[in-house]
Formats: C-alpha cells, sequence, structure tokens
C-alpha cells in the first residue's frame, strides 16, 4: 500500500501532539515522497514547527457553523488517500470521515459509534503503554514496523538567540560562568495534578542551599500569579519566566538547565524531549502511559487508584495523591540528578 497524502489528526493539547511525532517520523520513514499533514487544535500548533517530517499543519476551525463548513470542505478538497486519526474522539472520527479518504485509521478504546466511521480500528497491545507507542498502532495497522519512539522538538536558531540574549542579560549564560538553572514548573492543566505549591517554594530554597544553583520558575501567562506566589515564598530569589517565552524559545531554555522539576503536562514532556533531565511528579495520571521520555528521568508517584474521583473533584482531601508527595522526596530526587549531572560535567 501506497499514500501520495496523508492527514494525520491529534485534537489534543501540546503533550500529546508532542508524543505523537514519533508516527510522524514513522510515515516519513515509510513514505519518503508523500505529503504529511497534520491537524491540531489551535494552540499547539509550535509543536510542530521546523519538524522536518510534516509539510503542512492545520488548526481545526471552531468558530462559527459557516466557518467550520468551509473548513470541512476544504479539508474534504484536499484530496487526501489516507488519514491517521490519533485523538481517540468522536470528532475527529467525523473528521476522518468527511476527508473522502479511502484508508481512515483510528482508534475506538471506549468502543463507540465511531468505530464503525474508519475503515479499520488500530488495535493497541497492552492496556497499559505509553502513549508514544499506543499511537504507533496506528502505523502497525498499515503493516508498519516504526523503529523510533523518542518524541521530536525542533528550536531554530532564532529562538536559540532569544533565548541567549536573554541569559546574558540576567548573567545566566554559560558563557559567563553561572551557576547550574534548575527551571521548577508549578502548575498543570487541572488543580488535581498540582503539587502544593508552598512546597515548590521549600524546594527552591533547599536546592539553592545545596547546589547554589539558579532557579527559574515556569508557566505560561495564566500563571505568572501563582509563579510570583511561589517567589515571594523563597528566601532563595527565583527568577520567574512564566508567560516569557514562547513554545520553542521554552524548549530552548530548558535544554540550557540542569534539571527540571514539574508537574505531569506540557513542559515536563518538553524538558524531556530535549534531554534534560526531569523529576516528575504524578498523581491522577498514570506514568506508564504518560511518562516523560527523552533524557533522564525519575518518576514520583504514589500509585493510588484514581478512577473514583478524577476531575473535576477528588475524595481524598488532604490525603490525595500529590499531597502525599513529600518535599524530602522530590529534593532527594532532584539532587541525585544534578550530582550525576555534575559528575558528568566534571568527568
Amino acid at each position: 500500500m501506497n499514500f501520495e497524502n496523508i492527514l494525520i489528526i491529534k485534537l489534543r493539547h501540546i503533550g500529546d501532539v508532542l508524543l505523537s511525532t514519533p508516527v510522524l517520523r514513522g510515515l516519513r520513514a515509510a513514505f519518503p515522497h508523500a505529503r504529511l499533514t497534520m491537524l491540531v487544535n489551535r494552540g499547539t500548533e509550535g509543536v510542530l514547527a521546523h519538524n522536518p517530517d510534516v509539510n503542512e499543519v492545520l488548526c481545526l476551525e471552531k468558530g462559527s457553523w459557516d466557518a467550520q463548513l468551509r473548513f470541512v470542505h476544504m479539508l474534504r478538497r484536499q484530496g487526501f488517500d489516507g488519514v491517521i486519526d490519533l485523538t481517540d474522539g468522536d470528532r475527529s472520527a467525523l473528521i476522518s470521515l468527511v476527508t473522502g479518504a479511502p484508508v481512515r485509521i483510528g482508534f475506538n478504546a471506549e468502543h463507540r459509534w465511531r468505530g464503525l466511521l474508519y475503515s479499520q480500528v488500530a488495535k493497541p497491545r497492552p492496556i497499559d503503554q505509553h502513549r508514544v507507542d499506543y499511537d504507533l498502532c496506528a502505523l502497525r495497522a498499515l503493516g508498519l514496523d516504526p523503529q523510533g519512539n523518542r518524541p521530536a522538538l525542533f528550536a531554530s536558531w532564532e529562538e536559540e538567540q532569544v533565548v541567549e540574549a536573554w541569559l546574558q542579560e540576567a548573567g545566566l549564560s554559560s558563557a559567563q560562568g553561572a551557576p547550574l538553572l534548575v527551571l521548577l514548573q508549578p502548575g498543570a492543566r487541572y488543580s488535581l495534578k498540582v503539587w502544593p505549591h508552598e512546597r515548590f517554594a521549600q524546594l527552591a530554597d533547599r536546592l539553592t542551599d545545596k547546589f547554589a544553583c539558579r532557579i527559574l520558575l515556569g508557566g505560561d501567562q495564566r500563571e505568572r500569579e501563582v509563579a510570583e506566589q511561589i517567589a515571594r515564598k523563597t528566601h532563595c530569589a527565583p527568577t520567574v519566566i512564566a508567560g516569557k517565552f514562547s513554545l520553542l524559545q521554552f524548549a530552548a531554555l530548558v535544554q540550557r538547565c540542569a534539571l527540571f522539576v514539574g508537574n505531569d503536562g506540557g513542559a515536563m514532556h518538553i524538558a524531556a524531549t530535549m534531554g534534560t533531565p526531569v523529576v516528575a511528579l504524578f498523581g491522577p495520571t498514570y506514568p506508564q502511559r504518560w511518562g516523560p521520555r527523552g533524557g533522564p528521568a525519575q518518576v514520583i508517584y504514589k500509585g493510588l487508584d484514581c478512577r473514583a474521583c478524577y476531575h473535576p473533584t477528588c475524595l481524598r482531601g488532604d490525603d490525595s495523591c500529590m499531597q502525599q508527595i513529600t518535599v524530602d522526596e522530590v529534593f532527594a530526587a532532584a539532587s541525585r540528578m544534578l550530582e550525576r549531572t555534575m559528575a558528568g560535567a566534571e568527568a
């Protein structure tokens, strides 16, 4: 089976789109001359900028009904001969159908009606496999055997230069003999995935006292106030970078850090993809499915079954999964990672 024009659909969040990039690499290896178009939610398209495995990135139109109808007609006119739907959702299954592509591969984990809209339903292997491997099962449905399973993210020279200029202005460039940079990411998409903010403040002070490192507090613009509140609770005067950089500028910055510590989310996946050592804090989500892929990582996870009370409420209160993660154990994991980094730099 050969394809000339393939649509890949991933209508989820930043981390989900990033974890799907091995599918693009697998398709490019199998069909080097095909045109690959990826359809994503607006706000996640930055993940795919400069990615050599994709020819075009489209953002789903969610405006008026007329605008959505025009968008669907535009997709149909593209003449796709294959659709790979990685979303596991009803909307994307309908989009797959209306493209008119003769081959439509998608998932149907919930055994819903959408399975009837695909020409073939991909069947993942173990139920608890990592999302990267789950998505790659769509290629196996085509008879392909993809080899790589590491996500990919590409920052441009211009984005690197923006970060370097900021580091120099802040006196944090490696050329200036700056201390180790440690990036703490206190936010998350859902509140149940958030480690208590005061513990991030305590961790920042303890890491600074032991390693004389410089702490950066990350997040998007909506999380800037939280980052500033955490900074006020510390003695080490961390630098708040929340909302300061674009997605790929953030990737270039975190790549220069000796360590990333944060909750399960897009920033954690970006750090891992860029090869930065990661301490990832997991609560209501499962690290075997959503854990960091890329560089060295330490996951802290209490293994509680959260299916009964996951989003939007938690029935455990002060005994919730994130509350059970102590500053001592995160500090110990972070210390081990930093010590390895320092030992490697001296070797």
